[in-house]
Order: C-alpha cells, then sequence, then structure tokens
C-alpha cells in the first residue's frame, strides 16, 4: 500500500532546483544522498542505476546536475518505489524488487554507473525505529557484500562504483571490493574540522589497476560546534548542497 497525499511532504533540495515527495514520518532524504550524487563523475548520455533508490533523491539530484541521463533505480519498498516514480518521471525505470532477487531481464543489463546508500546498521544488536519503512531504510538486511556483489555484476568494464557509507563499516566496504573492484579511492566526511569522519565516500571502478587513494577529509561545517540558528555549511559542502556542485576527487 502506497502512502496517502496527507503522509507525505514536497521538500526542496540543490536550493530549490528539485523537490522530492518524502513520507511525513519514516524514512526521510536529507545530506547523504544528495552528496552521494555530488560524487558521481557522470557524463550526459551515461546510464546510472541506483541500488536501493528510496524515494530518489540521489538520482534525482544527480540528474539535476547532469543531463541526459539514463536511469534506473531499484527499490524493495513499494510505496518507496512509487514515490521514486513520481519524483523521477516516466523517463527513469524504477523497478520494485530485491536486491538479492533481481529481475532478468535487469540482469543482462550493464551500466556506467552503480551508486548505492546502503543501510549503515548490521543486522541485529541495537533499538529498532518505530517506523517499518525507517527501519529497513537504515537496517542492513541485505549484506552489505552482496550489495558490492551486486553492484559490480551490474557495472561495464571501467564501469564506477559510487558509494556512501558509515566510517564504521571501512573494513567491511573494503574487503567486500578487493576481490571485485580496483582503483579505489575514499573521501571522508567529517562534520567539523578535528572531529573523527561520520561518512565516508567511495568510488572504485571495475577493472581499474590505480592504487588506492585516501583524499582529505571534506569539512561539512564551520566552526567548533553549532550555535546559531540556520546552517553553517562549509564553503565546499555549502556549494555542493545549495547549488548543485559537483564534490572534488583531488
Amino acid at each position: 500500500m502506497g502512502f496517502a497525499e496527507a503522509e507525505l511532504t514536497r521538500d526542496a533540495f540543490l536550493g530549490g532546483r528539485v523537490h522530492a515527495w518524502q513520507p511525513r514520518h519514516g524514512y526521510r532524504a536529507a545530506t547523504d544522498p544528495v552528496l552521494l550524487a555530488a560524487a558521481v563523475e557522470a557524463s550526459a548520455g551515461h546510464s546510472v542505476l541506483e541500488l536501493g533508490c528510496g524515494a530518489g533523491v540521489a538520482s534525482l539530484c544527480l540528474s539535476a546536475r547532469v543531463p541526459d541521463l539514463r536511469l534506473t533505480g531499484i527499490e524493495r519498498q513499494a510505496a518507496y518505489a512509487d514515490l521514486a516514480r513520481r519524483n523521477l518521471g516516466p523517463d527513469a525505470r524504477i523497478v520494485t524488487a530485491d536486491l538479492a532477487d533481481l529481475p532478468a531481464d535487469l540482469k543482462q543489463d550493464r551500466f556506467d554507473h552503480v551508486i548505492a546508500n546502503p543501510p549503515y546498521y548490521p543486522a541485529g544488536g541495537g533499538t529498532s525505529a518505530r517506523n517499518a519503512g525507517r527501519e529497513a531504510a537504515l537496517r542492513e538486511n541485505t549484506p552489505l557484500e552482496m550489495w558490492v556483489d551486486i553492484a559490480a555484476r551490474r557495472l561495464a568494464p571501467k564501469g564506477w562504483l559510487t558509494i556512501i557509507q558509515s566510517a564504521d563499516r571501512v573494513p567491511d566496504l573494503m574487503a567486500a571490493i578487493a576481490t571485485r573492484l580496483g582503483s579505489v579511492t575514499l573521501r571522508p566526511l567529517a562534520a567539523r574540522e578535528g572531529r573523527n569522519a561520520g561518512r565516508v565516500l567511495l568510488k572504485a571502478r571495475k577493472g581499474g589497476r590505480a592504487p588506492f587513494t585516501l583524499l582529505p577529509p571534506l569539512i561539512l561545517h564551520t566552526g567548533p560546534d553549532h550555535r546559531a540558528d540556520g546552517d553553517d555549511f562549509s564553503p565546499v559542502a555549502r556549494a555542493i548542497l545549495r547549488e548543485a556542485a559537483p564534490l572534488p576527487w583531488i
């Protein structure tokens, strides 16, 4: 069953350049899918597959920056898949399916880019979210290794995986990538100067042979803490989140 209109909000991203319908309660996209989209070095005409696309915010933000992309999204929660279709329009292909049981025709496709924002929390342990949709988005049901394996299988030769993940899952992520992809570049995301990274963005290439690269962290906010109303994004973060700028990979 989908969301009723009264259960939805229409939210602005990229400084109002795009808007997306999201559930008022449940999993709601914030900065992570916007940062993910900014990290994708796509060009017009490229094909992009988003695994676990939710309401489609990452793909929506990417398409606002790069025209004429061929977008496909996979989402196992039917209500969120319906929102992705609404947000992305008829030119995007949204498939309601579990990653572990993809339709046969999709298994034949190869993509220039695969992007993903997998759940950050492993199955078991911790406190479950009260909302089922939020719980499904945040807590791992399909193992992270399987996300990477599925992404690698769907990539065309020399295609790129771009993924955002919790920093404490980097060992799991690197282990999953080790035998499948190469040319790995990792950029930590830290809330403020001097703080540990909470998230990471990672790029890896199918058939890539370049050495591993660890980039300096992207600092998201200025100052030692939040001291006033309104955002305090760093200049680079503000350009990404408000002006649709790409995330630098140098």
